[in-house]
């Protein structure tokens, strides 16, 4: 391994605490499942027959795109004639806390949070309802660590049966057919009947970063059990270890997404606020979306990964223009160097129209000068921006910025970003960054494209990564952790 490369792995970790991010280790995950709740997608099953009740676990890698939602990854929930007893559930709180739940009895409510959208959590609960110790009749583990710290711990009695491998609904991405849905990916799903396992049956620590990382679950999956590889985009609820599929319900094609735990793409942060409103708007469909239509002021996101070296490549879909206040949508970059979390970040002095970037202070608009930055031909879109994707070509390497419409460039190539150049020498991490006003807006860091048909994003970059609609331009490369391991952060 070499130092560059050693140096900048090390930088993305130290801003991505959590585990499972990093492209490392033999075993590698192609494909997961984007979960929106407004669009109440989620996978069922019924079990023909009884399997194990009191042993079984359920291993998964889980992305976050949305918080402050209650939200179910994986239930079971009875038919009105068995009544509550078998009800079992394991997802997020509205206070971003893991839950997991038997009946209203059981329940265990983690003391942390679980708030990081940029990576990847490997969530695995092993049951064993017959261990005479309750301690171990269930067991949480994140990123191989066992979960010992709740806020509240209520264990089962012994030898109590739930609903799992019953003859129930079993769900991914909602508990019951009109509430608690999942929003965000959901990658690599054993569900093992009969066993109470420990994490390292799918996973282990990389010995060269000391992350936890996945591998093949190699044993039995039981009676009832399944696997889940999202590696059939046109049947999403393909059980891969032979046994009944699951029945998809509002999920497409298009959400097959290639942002995995062993390669994990940029989205839209959520933590950061920018702009003059004092409302976070809401990112969707896997951190790709931002509906802002009918929200008259400025709101803004960061994406998940930031850099000071290399070329990358994204694009921005503008769906339509908004009747009141035309077509206001910003895309560029922005370093967080005076950013606080939950703080504003605003355009400086003067706002900006369409396309543009961003530097620590004020912006560049229209090839005029405004504030520190200062650069020429540097495009703008208005009503003709409608229906168009952007191509957004960023040379870290050399503080240059590049513009296409429909694969043709607009404006001057190679636009110097001047301040953020000289910020990013001194290690500060610029991020793509878009404002949007009374706009919808879609971006495409290539890890999911749902919005329109597999088809119509089947281009990636030279490495193979991402789905893009325009090929990059040569030599530039989709962000994400597989190519920030070659070409550093």
């Amino acid at each position: 391994m070499s130092k560059t490369w050693h140096k900048h792995k090390m930088a993305f970790l130290e801003r991505n605490a959590n585990r499972g991010s990093i492209s490392t280790g033999p075993y590698q995950i192609d494909n997961s499942c984007k979960f929106e709740a407004d669009n109440t997608e989620y996978l069922e099953r019924d079990p023909s027959s009884a399997g194990d009740r009191q042993k079984f676990t359920t291993s998964m890698w889980v992305k976050r795109t949305e918080l402050g939602q209650a939200s179910t990854i994986f239930g079971v929930y009875p038919t009105s004639s068995v009544g509550d007893t078998t009800v079992m559930q394991f997802g997020f709180m509205s206070t971003d806390k893991f839950q997991l739940g038997l009946q209203t009895y059981y329940v265990f409510n983690t003391a942390r949070l679980f708030r990081d959208t940029s990576a990847w959590y490997h969530i695995v609960v092993a049951f064993d309802t017959t261990q005479g110790t309750a301690a171990n009749r269930i067991k949480l583990y994140v990123n191989g660590i066992q979960e010992t710290a709740f806020d509240v711990e209520a264990y089962p009695n012994q030898n109590h049966t739930t609903g799992v491998n019953f003859t129930e609904p079993h769900r991914i991405g909602t508990l019951i057919s009109n509430s608690w849905y999942f929003s965000g990916y959901i990658a690599e799903v054993n569900h093992v009947d009969g066993s109470q396992l420990a994490p390292t049956d799918f996973g282990e620590v990389d010995d060269d970063s000391g992350i936890w990382i996945p591998k093949a679950y190699t044993g039995s999956y039981g009676t009832n059990g399944f696997y889940l590889d999202f590696a059939d985009a046109a049947n999403l609820g393909n059980d891969a270890s032979g046994g009944t599929d699951f029945t998809k319900t509002n999920i497409a094609a298009s959400d097959q997404g290639t942002d995995t735990p062993t390669n994990n793409f940029c989205t839209l942060a959520l933590q950061v606020r920018a702009g003059t409103s004092s409302e976070i708007g809401p990112v969707r469909e896997g951190g790709t979306y931002m509906k802002q239509d009918g929200v008259n002021q400025y709101v803004g996101f960061f994406g998940t990964i930031g850099v000071t070296q290399g070329k990358w490549y994204w694009e921005v879909y503008v769906p339509s223009r908004s009747a009141s206040y035309g077509l206001v949508d910003y895309i560029g970059l922005h370093s967080m160097k005076t950013i606080p979390v939950g703080g504003a970040a605003t355009g400086g002095t003067s706002q900006c129209n369409y396309v543009l970037h961003y530097g620590d202070y004020n912006a560049t608009v229209n090839g005029t000068n405004s504030g520190q930055n200062t650069a020429a031909g540097l495009p703008s879109y208005g009503t003709d921006g409608a229906g168009k994707t952007f191509g957004i070509a960023f040379n870290a390497d050399d503080g240059q910025i590049t513009y296409y419409a429909n694969n043709t460039r607009i404006g001057n190539a190679g636009i110097d970003i001047f301040d953020l150049h000289d910020d990013m020498a001194a290690g500060t991490f610029v991020h793509p960054f878009i404002q949007v006003y009374d706009n919808n807006l879609y971006v495409n860091f290539g890890g999911c494209s749902f919005w329109a048909s597999p088809s119509d994003y089947d281009k990636t970059d030279a490495n193979d990564y991402g789905s893009f609609a325009y090929a990059p331009p040569s030599g530039y490369y989709a962000l994400c952790t597989k190519n920030l391991a070659e070409f550093g952060g």
